[in-house]
């Protein structure tokens, strides 16, 4: 009986503390304006995107060092998962008259700056 009532606690006390090793946000984004996820200095990271806005919205990653990369457009309801290397930020840009928004499930390094600038 031990035993079981043990297995159950460490069971409920590793889902619990799974919880917390993700971040889940639904960010909506003004028109003709951007997020930034990671612009400062911090570790690897992982995003799982979803485009829960009705037009299509850019990503690409830039280093806070300077520059950008891997430059890409989601169409609408379209799901991406990207892994983004430390010190680097994503940015996701509303090019649209109309506000957007994003599902968010982030993983890894969660000591993430969130900005906006247009």
């Amino acid at each position: 009986m031990k035993i079981v009532i043990s297995s159950l606690l460490v069971g409920l006390m590793l889902a619990c503390c799974s919880t917390f090793s993700a971040l889940n946000s639904n960010t909506s984004i003004k028109p003709n304006d951007s997020f930034l996820l990671g612009n400062n200095e911090h570790g690897k990271f992982h995003v799982k995107l979803k485009n829960m806005s009705n037009h299509a919205i850019d990503i690409y990653l830039a280093p806070i060092t300077g520059g950008t990369y891997s430059r890409q457009t989601v169409q609408v309801n379209q799901e991406i998962t990207t892994s983004v290397e430390k010190n680097t930020a994503m940015v996701i840009e509303n090019k649209s008259a109309e506000y957007a928004s994003v599902d968010l499930k982030v993983t890894g390094d969660l000591g993430l700056a969130m900005t906006y600038k247009n």
